[in-house]
């Protein structure tokens, strides 16, 4: 007369475990599974060729989505024609996002565009207009979602300039002015830092009286890698292209040369 009930119990125990065993093993799953990594690629002046291959190296994908946004320049026209001429003959599928659209002509919002591409690099210009139009439109948002889902984010000039905290930048008539930016990568930087004259002394002096905080100083054809927030290489085009870290040391500033990891082509 107690098999029955023992048996109930004993169905029920474990079923219970095999539930709980299922539980778990999902939640250690979730746990475990890989993060995408953020990963920024920021090159001192212009789009070449050379840094649009290296982007696409970086995505690790067959003719990945590659995204233009233009937003420093007004959309301007020769600029993305440019960018289009440069992409003809590379394993890559090109993508313009513009920020002075007609919104009842755009099928996608700038979340669905920016968000199904691999990669975003960023036009020069002006920075200061840039981070203004972003911030109405909320790309500086959409951007972080970017970057948080692993979609690599590049550019040079401004295109650098906006994934840190903040440099300085020709936006303003007359003087280089400080910007704060995006801040993806908490420290400040120096696009053109050897190609353009006032640009290097002004950097020391904005560290050294602690208006900006040290910070990537970059060449026009040089680049950094950041991969989830860390400096990891970095890369040029040509052996006298570098990129520095820029820092204050017993009241001095301190430019430390980050050895060239590879020249790209």
């Amino acid at each position: 007369m107690y098999l029955v009930p023992l048996f109930i119990r004993m169905k029920i125990t474990c079923t219970t475990i095999l539930f709980f065993a299922i539980c778990f093993t999902g939640i250690a799953q979730i746990k475990t599974k890989p993060q995408p990594t953020r990963t920024i690629f920021a090159y001192g002046g212009s789009f070449t060729k050379p840094f649009m291959r290296y982007v696409i190296t970086l995505t690790k994908k067959e003719n990945p989505k590659i995204c233009f946004l233009a937003t420093a320049t007004g959309d301007n026209a020769n600029t993305i024609l440019a960018w289009y001429s440069a992409c003809e003959d590379l394993p890559m599928r090109p993508y313009v996002q513009k920020s002075f659209i007609d919104s009842y002509t755009t099928p996608k919002t700038f979340e669905e565009n920016l968000l199904s591409m691999d990669a975003i690099i960023v036009s020069g210009g002006n920075t200061l207009n840039m981070m203004a139009i972003w911030k109405a439109q909320g790309v500086d948002t959409i951007l972080r979602k970017a970057y948080n889902k692993g979609i690599v984010l590049s550019g040079g000039s401004a295109g650098s300039l906006c994934w840190f905290q903040g440099g300085t930048t020709d936006s303003r008539p007359k003087d280089l002015s400080i910007v704060k930016c995006l801040g993806f990568i908490q420290t400040s930087h120096c696009p053109h830092y050897h190609s353009e004259l006032l640009r290097k002394p002004l950097y020391f002096d904005n560290i050294l009286k602690g208006r900006l905080s040290p910070g990537y100083a970059i060449d026009d054809l040089a680049g950094i890698v950041f991969e989830n927030e860390k400096f990891v290489r970095s890369v040029a085009i040509d052996d006298k292209s570098h990129a520095y870290y820029v820092s204050v040391i017993n009241g001095a500033i301190d430019e430390k040369l980050l050895p060239v990891a590879e020249i790209i082509k």
